[in-house]
């Protein structure tokens, strides 16, 4: 489910310009593989893997071409809020998931103990990931790692993965003709990339390896352990429903710093379970489909699900799945005004774009920069900002 845009690669690509690697990893890349090959050898060798354990994780390694085809052709999130949510906030998850919280408890609560991690917020990532373990990919993990770290689009985010998933055969962690995952090279219950399992690995039952493709108790320890390495603060909200006035500084909504959630109370935003204790924290309100659809309150450990996947509605629909795991009602659905088709968006896009707003690619997606544009030209206009695109606001443009 996540995309390779994922923060943690993010962060490999900044290592690797520190370390001032990227242009000799650039050009070692496409070409033939059998000199990609032994080049990957060496350097894995370099980092301490044994040449016994090199040649057996590389032996039969193939270029993939449906990894390169699904490269190419990676989706982007054209669906609503209100869509996505529903789709994967199904009541079929809610009843797993709280089975799963019930007879994993001991596992759970041992999380919560030593990474601060509530289950609810492991066990939506676990279920919007793989469906509990159940849909893990089947793409041959070395040969993707392989594919993508020889193809020149991104050498510089893949090599290190490959070295990773080399090292984990060393640990007996990774069969390289065995071990499947999703195409990008994440594997196990909740999708970790090489590298992420090598630091956060946690050895959940005990069996002296971390086995997050089959153990649920070495997936939710490793996933509650980066979790924590994200940022997750112990004992804090992530997300919160509220209700909302009909007026409010709409500008001033949205991932943007400079409120508390105090400061939005004080507005007439009302939490739905009347729990206002954490006021003092850093807050915004984000409204997925406008002022007349749901709202939340988000508050800084909301930046954990960013870190995870970038998608705006992906992270808003994870975090809300871990308050209804936690026991919080279904969200108010309001009634939101229609937003704009694909092509009605693009043509939003455009003519933001042409009045000087850095929207970024004309992709009829409603991300942060065409939100931010939109807000803008809302505000000029007189229009409560709120960032939604409707045809209103397009025809008054």
């Amino acid at each position: 489910m996540r995309s390779t845009k994922k923060t943690t690669l993010a962060a490999t690509f900044a290592a690797i310009l520190l370390a001032g690697g990227a242009q000799a990893q650039t050009a070692a890349c496409g070409g033939d593989l059998g000199a990609f090959l032994e080049g990957v050898k060496a350097e894995a060798i370099s980092r301490g893997v044994s040449p016994d354990v090199a040649d057996r994780a590389l032996a039969g390694a193939r270029i993939d071409q449906k990894v390169l085809s699904r490269d190419r052709a990676q989706g982007v999130f054209r669906q609503t809020f209100l869509e996505f949510s529903k789709r994967t906030v199904s009541q079929s998850r809610l009843d797993i998931g709280r089975k799963k919280l019930s007879e994993l408890a001991s596992v759970f609560a041992r999380a919560e103990q030593e990474f601060g991690v509530p289950g609810p917020v492991i066990a939506a990532f676990w279920a919007m990931e793989t469906d509990f373990g159940a849909v893990q990919g089947d793409f041959n993990t070395r040969n993707a790692l392989v594919t993508l770290a020889h193809d020149c689009r991104r050498p510089e985010l893949f090599r290190p993965q490959l070295l990773a998933a080399i090292e984990m055969v060393g640990h007996g962690d990774l069969d390289p003709n065995g071990t499947t995952g999703a195409w990008a090279g994440e594997i196990g219950q909740v999708q970790m990339l090489p590298r992420d399992i090598i630091a956060f690995g946690v050895d959940g039952d005990g069996d002296g390896h971390v086995n997050v493709k089959q153990s649920a108790a070495d997936a939710i320890l490793t996933a509650a352990k980066f979790i924590q390495h994200l940022g997750f603060t112990r004992g804090q909200p992530w997300i919160q429903e509220v209700s909302v006035p009909e007026s409010l500084p709409w500008e001033k909504t949205g991932l943007q710093p400079g409120m508390t959630a105090g400061d939005w109370f004080a507005l007439g935003v009302t939490p739905r379970d009347g729990d206002t204790s954490f006021g003092g924290l850093a807050a915004s309100l984000v409204l997925p489909q406008g002022r007349k659809g749901p709202a939340f309150i988000t508050y800084p450990n909301f930046n954990i699900y960013l870190e995870w996947n970038q998608s705006f509605i992906y992270t808003t629909s994870a975090a809300y799945f871990a308050t209804r795991l936690a026991g919080a009602p279904p969200y108010e659905r309001g009634n939101p005004e229609e937003g704009l088709s694909d092509e009605a968006m693009k043509q939003l896009q455009t003519r933001l774009q042409a009045m000087g707003h850095d929207v970024g690619k004309i992709d009829g997606i409603l991300g942060s920069g065409t939100r931010a544009a939109i807000q803008k030209e809302q505000l000029r206009l007189g229009l409560p900002a709120d960032g939604w695109a409707t045809q209103a606001l397009l025809n008054a443009l």
